[in-house]
Formats: C-alpha cells, sequence, structure tokens
C-alpha cells in the first residue's frame, strides 16, 4: 500500500485524471486500459459504473507492477461506498461534491480524499477535514479565473479542474493555477461506441499537450 503522502505527489505530478465510467464492467475495465495504453496512468474509475469495485480490484492487479498506474474510485457519494473502493484497492478518493463522512472514512484508512467543491465554503470545509487536493467542479460553469481567484485566499490549496476540460482550453486551467485535471467525456467518450482504439489516441493527445505545457513551465 502506498502511502498517503506517496499517493498525493503522485496524482498531482500525474497532471491529468482520467474519469472513467462505463455502461457495463467490461466496458469501464476495457476504457481504463485504453487510457493507460494512452499514457494516462492515473485513473478515476466512477461507482456509476455496475461493479466498480471489482473492476478497481482488476486494474490494480493487472497493474501491480507499473509505478505509472494509479487507480482511485470516483463518484463516491457517502461512506459506506468509500469503504468498498478502500477495500477494492482504491488508491484516492474523488466525490462531486464534499462529504464529511467521507472524509472521515478516507483519514481512518489514510487514504487521500478529493471532494468536489465550487465554493470558497466547499474548499474551506475540505481543507478542515485534511483534503489536500480539491476538485473544482463543474469547471464548464465556474470558469478558469476561479483558480486564480481562489488562490488568493487559499495559496495552498491543490486544485484539480473537472468538468469541461478539453484540448483546446488545457493550457488556459494551468496557466491559472491548476495542478491537475481530470478529463472525462472528451477523452473516453469514444468508449460508448467501442470505440477504444479512440480512446487511447486521445489520452495520447492530451498527455502530449501535458508533456508540452509542462516543459513551458520549466522553461519560464
Amino acid at each position: 500500500m502506498l502511502e498517503k503522502s506517496k499517493v498525493l505527489t503522485q496524482v498531482q505530478n500525474s497532471g491529468i485524471v482520467a474519469v472513467v465510467r462505463g455502461n457495463s464492467k467490461e466496458e469501464a475495465y476495457q476504457t481504463a486500459k485504453a487510457c493507460i495504453k494512452g499514457g494516462v496512468g492515473s485513473i478515476e474509475l466512477a461507482f456509476t459504473a455496475p461493479n466498480a469495485d471489482q473492476v478497481i480490484g482488476k486494474l490494480n492487479e493487472e497493474y501491480a507492477d507499473d509505478e505509472n498506474v494509479l487507480i482511485g474510485a470516483g463518484t463516491v457519494l457517502d461512506a459506506p461506498t468509500a469503504r468498498i473502493a478502500i477495500i477494492a484497492g482504491a488508491r484516492y478518493i474523488v466525490s462531486p461534491s464534499f462529504s464529511e463522512e467521507v472524509a472521515k472514512m478516507c483519514n481512518l484508512y489514510t487514504i487521500p480524499y478529493i471532494p468536489g467543491c465550487m465554493t470558497p465554503t466547499d474548499i474551506q470545509n475540505a481543507l478542515t477535514f485534511g483534503s489536500e487536493i480539491v476538485k473544482l467542479f463543474p469547471g464548464s460553469i465556474v470558469g478558469s479565473s476561479m483558480v486564480s481567484e481562489l488562490h488568493g485566499p487559499f495559496p495552498q490549496v491543490k486544485i484539480m479542474v473537472t468538468g469541461g476540460v478539453t484540448l483546446a482550453n488545457l493550457p488556459e486551467w494551468f496557466d491559472k493555477g491548476a495542478k491537475i485535471v481530470g478529463v472525462g467525456g472528451q477523452m473516453v467518450g469514444p468508449a460508448a461506441q467501442g470505440d477504444f482504439e479512440k480512446v487511447t489516441e486521445n489520452a495520447r493527445e492530451f498527455k502530449e499537450q501535458l508533456d508540452g505545457i509542462v516543459s513551458d513551465q520549466v522553461l519560464a
């Protein structure tokens, strides 16, 4: 089991988290594999997918020796679901909103909790309950300026933006101070039609774009 601090560092260093859903266990599994093949190894396996815990367990077993792969659970709405995900092997827990009970469960198991936040109040609550990364959601509604504005009162918060992230606006989110982005439909959408090769292609394009952004930031 990776230490909490190492997981947090790995999530942040990945830059992109693939938000994987699916209408079946097999679709979710193949979608995650396609993202990993394309170079996006941080996977948020949403609990809207059937048997999500089994998919998490299967992926962890398959990629146990791959240090670039990190499997987390998404759309975790309550503490019992968080515990199921953690026991299945989820390395981190992501929610669309902030839940005190989920935060407590994650703290009990020393698992990072990345809650969805939309307001300063949400973020303050999340930080108070131990979250080091918060998910600004939905990004398409709040806009990229929200990231830089939030860093005024909360300079210490690490922000992962999810919802509305595209190849076109990827640089803008990082320019405004985002540390990570979560990408769903723009990357994994073709999986619904069984086109996992396109998912891999999309993942590769996002990864290449991110690598370019990171290089520019280093040079700057």
